[in-house]
C-alpha cells in the first residue's frame, strides 16, 4: 500500500491508536494532520513520523469545541490544498450511573467526543471529500454493541450512535464515490488506564483480565487496530462501505462470560 500524496487528518492522534496509524501511515508516504488536545504527546508522535519521513501538520485543538472543529478541518486543507481520508478517531471513557446526580454531565460529554464531533468534523470536511473521492474510516467500539459494564451506558449510546452514522453516511456518500466505513476494537492496549491509579503492575492485571474475556485470550494492540484502519482508507479496500470491521479478538462471540 502506498499513500503517496494522500491527505489524511487523524483525531485523537496523540497516543493510542490514533497515535498508532499516523506512524503506519508515516512509513506509506502519507500527508499527515494529527489533532490532539495534548501537545506534548502529539509532539512526541511528530517527531516519530518526522524520523520516518514525513513532518505531520500538528493541530492542537479539542473536537468537542465548534470553532476547534472549523479551525482543524480548515488548517488541514489550508495547509496541504486538499483531504484524501477522515480518520474520526477522538474519544474518551467516562463510566456513569442512571442514578447518579451527573449522569447527565457523563452522557453529554460521551456523545460530544465520541459521536458530535465526527458528525461535525464529517459535515465540514465533506465538500473537500467529495472532491478528492476520498474515504473516511471512524472508530467506534464493541462497546456499542455488548453490554459488558452496567455503568457505562453513555459511552456505549455513544459508540452504537457512530456506528449507525456510518451507515447512514456511507449510504449518502456512495453517490459521491466517497466510501466510509467503521472500525470496532475490543480491549485495546493503550493509555487509557493511566489515570486509573493503578501501578504496572495492577495495569497489566487489568489487561490480563480483560485478554480472559475474548475468545483468542488476548487483548489487542494499538497497531492491530491501525492495520486495519489503513486497509480501509487504502485502495485495496475501494469496494468496501458501510461495513462495521469488528477486530476484538472475538469478545463478542464470548458474550458477558
Amino acid at each position: 500500500m502506498c499513500f503517496k500524496n494522500k491527505v489524511v487528518l487523524i483525531t485523537g492522534a496523540s497516543s493510542g491508536i490514533g497515535a498508532a496509524t499516523a506512524i503506519k501511515l508515516a512509513k506509506l508516504s502519507a500527508k499527515i494532520a494529527i489533532v490532539g488536545r495534548n501537545k506534548t504527546k502529539l509532539l512526541n508522535v511528530s517527531v516519530k513520523c518526522e524520523n520516518l519521513g514525513t513532518k505531520p501538520l500538528v493541530i492542537i485543538a479539542d473536537v468537542t469545541k465548534d470553532e476547534d472543529v472549523v479551525r482543524l478541518v480548515n488548517e488541514t486543507v489550508t495547509y496541504f490544498g486538499k483531504l484524501d481520508v477522515l480518520l474520526n478517531n477522538a474519544g474518551s471513557v467516562f463510566r456513569g450511573s442512571i442514578f447518579a446526580d451527573n449522569v447527565i454531565n457523563v452522557f453529554d460529554m460521551m456523545m460530544n467526543t465520541n459521536l458530535r464531533s465526527a458528525v461535525h468534523i464529517t459535515n465540514l470536511a465533506a465538500k473537500h471529500l467529495v472532491e478528492s473521492k476520498g474515504c473516511i474510516v471512524n472508530v467506534g467500539s464493541i462497546g456499542g454493541r455488548g453490554f459488558f459494564v452496567p455503568e457505562n451506558f453513555s459511552y456505549g449510546v455513544s459508540k452504537a450512535g457512530l456506528e449507525y452514522f456510518t451507515k447512514s453516511a456511507a449510504l449518502e456518500f456512495s453517490s459521491k464515490g466517497v466510501r466510509v466505513n467503521v472500525v470496532l476494537p475490543g480491549p485495546t492496549i493503550t493509555d487509557c488506564l493511566d489515570s486509573s491509579g493503578l501501578d504496572e503492575d495492577g495495569k497489566a492485571e487489568q489487561w490480563r483480565k480483560l485478554g480472559g474475556k475474548t475468545a483468542l485470550g488476548k487483548v489487542s494492540e494499538a497497531d492491530e487496530i491501525a492495520d486495519v484502519i489503513v486497509f480501509l482508507a487504502s485502495d485495496k479496500a475501494k469496494s468496501v462501505t458501510g461495513a462495521s470491521y469488528v477486530v476484538d479478538n472475538g469478545m463478542l462471540l464470548k458474550g458477558l462470560n
